[in-house]
């Protein structure tokens, strides 16, 4: 390495190759930015799209190239520097510089945080065996794929989004799957208790042994996992454990540096942190939300990271608009197509639009009589007149929510 490179400096500089990370980059082009720009991301590939992951890229549906949010000349002709298979372990912000693991210095005019998380892991012995697995990046697909020929036995460890996904996705290569998750039911994070109990049917009547409140005492096998110690005992043999049960911000680096935070990093409303000339976005962000009642929060969603991102490039541009965009979200499991506008976290009262037989449905979420949230199944019109009750935080007579012959396009008008 020479000095040169040492000592290398850009205008803004970001720490993070995902969905975050490339959108700030394009943001900033897009909107006339003429500095020098670029992204230090910790995998060796261009950002690509990560939904995919546990869903078609696990089924081998959509090959990587088709991943990628941007081919490799479009960064180059934006002159959009990749620094990739690095990772940032210390923030000087003072000097205004980064340092990697790999010992490389670089400098910044500005900074934009866009890490997102780790894989939060088990913490019971065996949680380091060959066969265990996360699904958050490329690279853990890879690996797990390579293994997956001489599985026939897979415990997935956590209801949620992910684990729901790849217990969908296992399932229909042929695996015999079963799903643990420590609370009472599936989705207990982010949505309804009717939803919750309509995955659930699903995923039973796909084949998958689904278990809910129990917990996972450790895993078992020599160098290989052999099968999972539940809490009540219970052996599940297997070949193959799956483990989805969240993330955990990647931001020690700007905490050690002195900023505030804690589960994540604090930003105020146009994505700034506490220290100067830093921003953070996405996954790894606690900002206070509109759509929380102004309550701190981290969302870890595409939308998310990908409105930051413009709120940080537009403000490091001086445009200081704050960030209020509308939270939604989308899950993929079988032949369902959920899709997800607004914060339910909170709600009081659920209301079911259309009949959960067809699978075709929607659950419209109320907090003190205004809509908040709707989790629409196969049930795109919903989801996209829907919108605009939760951005009006709409009081709709629940009655007229729950039928599905009127639009609801129409209540926010009459």
């Amino acid at each position: 390495m020479t000095t040169s490179q040492a000592l290398q400096t850009y205008d803004v500089l970001i720490v993070g190759g995902g969905h975050g990370g490339a959108q700030a980059a394009i943001a900033l082009r897009q909107r006339g930015f003429p500095g020098s720009i670029a992204i230090v991301g910790e995998e060796a590939d261009l950002p690509y799209e990560r939904p995919p992951l546990s869903k078609d890229y696990l089924l081998g549906g959509k090959p990587f190239e088709r991943m990628l949010l941007r081919p490799a000349a479009f960064w180059a002709e934006r002159d959009v520097t990749m620094l990739l298979g690095q990772r940032v372990t210390a923030v000087d912000a003072d000097a205004r510089r980064v340092t990697t693991a790999d010992g490389l210095t670089i400098g910044y005019g500005d900074l934009i945080w866009a890490t997102g998380g780790h894989p939060r892991r088990l913490v019971c012995t065996g949680h380091d065996l060959t066969g265990v697995h996360s699904v958050r990046t490329r690279a853990d697909i890879d690996r797990l794929l390579g293994e997956l020929p001489a599985v026939t036995r897979v415990v997935v460890i956590g209801g949620g989004y992910i684990g729901l996904e790849a217990a969908a996705a296992l399932t229909k290569l042929g695996k015999a799957v079963t799903l643990i998750e420590a609370q009472d039911r599936v989705l207990a994070r982010v949505a309804g208790r009717t939803l919750s109990v309509f995955y659930a049917a699903e995923h039973r009547a796909n084949g998958v042994d689904l278990r809910t409140g129990i917990g996972v005492d450790c895993i078992e096998g020599d160098a290989r996992v052999t099968g999972v110690r539940l809490s009540d005992g219970t052996l599940l043999p297997c070949e193959m454990a799956i483990v989805g049960i969240g993330i955990v911000p990647a931001v020690e680096p700007l905490l050690a540096a002195g900023a505030e935070g804690g589960n994540g990093v604090r930003v105020d409303a146009t994505c700034r942190t506490s220290l100067p000339h830093v921003y953070a976005i996405g996954d790894c962000a606690a900002h206070a939300n509109a759509f929380a009642d102004g309550a701190e929060i981290r969302l870890e969603s595409v939308q998310n990271a990908n409105d930051m991102a413009t709120t940080a490039a537009r403000a490091i541009l001086g445009e200081d608009v704050p960030y209020r965009a509308t939270p939604w979200f989308w899950s993929n499991q079988y032949d369902l197509k959920l899709q997800t506008v607004g914060l339910s976290a909170g709600h009081n009262a659920e209301v079911v639009r259309g009949d959960r037989t067809t699978r075709s449905f929607s659950v419209v979420y109320l907090k003190g009589g205004r809509v908040v949230a709707l989790d629409c199944v196969n049930a795109v019109k919903d989801y996209v007149q829907g919108r605009a009750l939760v951005e009006a935080g709409a009081v709709i007579d629940p009655a007229r929510l729950a039928d599905a012959g009127e639009p609801l396009k129409a209540m926010l008008i009459s």
